[in-house]
Parts: structure tokens; sequence; C-alpha cells
């Protein structure tokens, strides 16, 4: 079955033109939310002399259940990133409208945000090189930020549109539009009962990699992410939440989660030597900081969807079985920390080596 989005051997050659311009901008994101929901929010935890509590290895994997505590110094973030723009008849549920829209007046008017008069008008376009600060300012309100291309201007152009974003598509629509793609329904969540209907929606939590009714932000993130399905183009869901201490990114790619990892001396060692380089130089690239003679560093799981969480190839109807995993663990890699461009991610296996 076709992805709803245009492969890129399908596009046109301005359209090739704009999804290279948008995966570009979109490697930049990557690095700025992988530093302000992880790295910053470590830097808080020194701040206030307190233990980072690090993920344990066993919370990065499929189905895994998330300790059900929330972390003051944890930043938390949802931002919507998309290649077009998502049209107006979509406002019903993805709530985008003039008066949270990221004009001078609105920004300034709004009372959690710490902007002043001295606004600048194009901080607000992902090309400006103040983009990361202004960002960073927005992060902490509530609702989810969205950056989409700019309608008005004559040529590509991505532009944080709008905040305070809220996703209002029932979680109930959502699993049961994503059950119809996956033949395990014709019609309606409830035609096979209200166990079935209850085991569907536990399943769409699953194949965004989060746990069942998980909080608001990592909720929204799932339901938008199955929302814009819709919209014939590739997009990007960012979501960190005070709970999971992770970055869970959900794309055309999949899904995946950035967490903070702490390697002992005699690990930092052994990829040092496995990878041709001296642990000076591997944690000078790799490690965000130092505790003792440990470091900490960025760990990136990525996700494979199981043949149960793809829609079958005879598109005939299936029964669910809820035992059945649809999450696979595909790679674990270690990620130079922003800023770092010569180095390649490093292979590892942390979720079931420890």
């Amino acid at each position: 079955m076709a992805p709803h989005w245009t492969v890129r051997e399908a596009l046109s050659q301005k359209n090739k033109l704009r999804r290279s311009y948008y995966e570009l901008l979109r490697d930049q994101l990557d690095e700025f939310m992988v530093d302000y929901t992880l790295i910053q929010s470590y830097e808080r935890f020194c701040s206030d002399k307190k233990d980072y509590p690090f993920v344990e290895m066993r919370e990065l994997k499929p189905r895994a259940r998330i300790p059900d505590f929330e972390y003051d110094c944890q930043n938390s973030a949802l931002v919507i990133f998309v290649e077009d723009t998502i049209p107006k008849e979509h406002k019903k549920y993805i709530r985008f409208f003039d008066s949270n829209k990221s004009t001078k007046k609105n920004l300034l008017s709004s009372k959690s945000l710490s902007l002043d008069d001295g606004f600048d008008r194009n901080q607000k376009y992902l090309e400006s090189v103040q983009f990361f600060d202004f960002i960073n300012i927005l992060m902490p309100i509530d609702y989810a930020l969205l950056i989409q291309r700019d309608e008005t201007a004559s040529r590509d152009r991505y532009v944080l549109s709008h905040f305070h974003v809220r996703i209002d598509w029932p979680i109930a629509e959502a699993a049961e539009d994503q059950a119809r793609f996956l033949r395990y329904i014709s019609k309606d969540l409830y035609e096979k009962g209200e166990k079935y209907a209850e085991d569907i929606q536990k399943k769409f939590f699953e194949y965004y990699g989060v746990p069942t009714m998980a909080g608001g932000r990592r909720t929204a993130a799932s339901v938008a992410a199955q929302y814009l399905r819709r919209i014939s183009c590739i997009s990007t869901v960012y979501v960190g939440s005070s709970e999971s201490r992770a970055l869970i990114r959900i794309s055309e790619r999949g899904v995946s989660k950035t967490v903070l990892a702490k390697l002992k001396a005699d690990m930092i060692q052994q990829l040092a030597e496995a990878n041709s380089m001296n642990p000076r130089t591997f944690l000078k690239n790799f490690s965000i900081a130092r505790e003792g003679k440990d470091g900490v560093f960025i760990l990136q799981t990525i996700y494979y969807l199981t043949d149960y969480a793809r829609p079958p190839e005879d598109g005939k109807l299936r029964e669910l079985k809820p035992d059945l995993n649809w999450l696979t663990v595909e790679s674990q890699l270690l990620m130079p920390k922003p800023g770092v461009r010569r180095h390649m991610p490093i292979p590892v296996n942390l979720v079931y080596g420890t």
C-alpha cells in the first residue's frame, strides 16, 4: 500500500528541492530539540544540585512501562514541523487560528511569554539566525508549536506560524482511523465489541512508542502524527515529556527515542578503541558531560514496525492479536553531540546488552 505522502522520485523538480530544504532544516531542528529537551534538562538538574534520573535501558524496549513521575527540571515540548502548509479545513482538529498566530501582537499579549517590544518579525522564520533563540523562549508554554511552509512567500520558506496549538482529534477516532488502515476493522471501532475496541486503542499508543494513555503531550503527539497522515506531505512531530526523560520523534521514517545515557570508563575505552579513536577524542565529540570517570552521552533508539503494524499485502480484514509486538528495536546509536560535524553516529547495544 502506497504511503500517504509522495515519494521523492514522484515529485516535481521544484518539490524535490523543497523536500531537500525541509530535510536540511529538520536536521538542524533535530539537534535543537535534543539540546532543549535533554542537554538543557541535564544542566538544570546540575544547577539545582540534583542527580539526573537517567532512563533505564528497559524503558527503551517496545511496550515498556515508564515510571509515572514528573521531574520538574526536565524540559517538556511538543513541536509539529510540516513540509507543506496545513489546509484550513483541518482547523477543526488541529487548532491554529488567527488568535494564536505568531504575530507580534499575539506574542506580546501572551502573559506566558517573556518577549519585549523589541520583537523582530523575522526571528520566527527557521532560516533566521535568531530562530532557535526565539523558539527556546516559546518552548515552555502549554500546547504545541507549529512550523510549516509560509504560503504567503514566493519561495519555500518555513515559519513558526502558530503557538498554543491544540490537538483536538479524539483518541477513539485516531485509533479507529489507524485500525481501518491496518485492516483490523472495516468501519467502526466498536464493530467487534468493547474489549476489541479497547485493545485497538492500546495498540494505537504502542504504534507510536508511548505507553497506553500516556501523559498529555505524548498523547497529543501520537494523535497529531496519525491525523497528519491525511495531508499529502511528510511531517515530523517532536515530543519531550518530564516523565519519559526522552525526546520522541515521529516522522515518515517511523519512531525514535533519544535519551541521555551514562557510560562507565571501561565502556568508553572499549568504544573509543573499536572506533579508532583515543578516549579523549571520543569524549570530546560524543560526551555532553563527565561524572567522575564516567561520561554522559546521547543515545538514540530507532524502532521498526513489525508486519502486524503494517497493512496486509492482500488487503483483507484480519483479527487483532494484542500479545504480538507492533514495534521492534531496529538500531541503537550513540549520537555526536550537537555541533559536531565530522563524526558519524556509533552503533551500540545497550537496550538489550545491559
